[in-house]
């Protein structure tokens, strides 16, 4: 798994490549957690070169979700495609989350 973090219009926006399971899921939710204890209270998720998500990957999204809400921020997505959507789609996290068609909609939204 590959994590990039880039800053558009102010807000950090975290690219993840591979995949994020059982291993590499606290690594993806260590990296979000900097980036919440820095101070920012929106983060937007490209998760356009994500391959594979498993349920792990999922608690550490709804682990950070819940951190930044109780810091009244956000998390939103973007680049869903293929198995991972399928995954947000099964889990019901579409319902819960605010997901986009692109990175530029996201940010114009903000």
């Amino acid at each position: 798994m590959d994590i990039n973090t880039k800053k558009e219009k102010g807000i950090p926006v975290v690219s993840v490549k591979g995949r994020i399971d059982a291993v590499t899921a606290p690594e993806f939710e260590k990296s979000l957690s900097e980036i919440i204890t820095s101070g920012e209270k929106t983060v937007l998720i490209n998760l356009e070169n994500l391959e594979y998500i498993s349920s792990a990957g999922l608690r550490s999204i709804l682990a950070t979700a819940k951190r930044l809400k109780s810091e009244n921020g956000k998390m939103l997505f973007t680049g869903l495609k293929g198995p991972v959507e399928e995954v947000f789609k099964i889990s019901g996290f579409y319902s819960i989350f605010t997901i986009f068609e692109s990175e530029g909609a996201a940010l114009g939204s903000i």
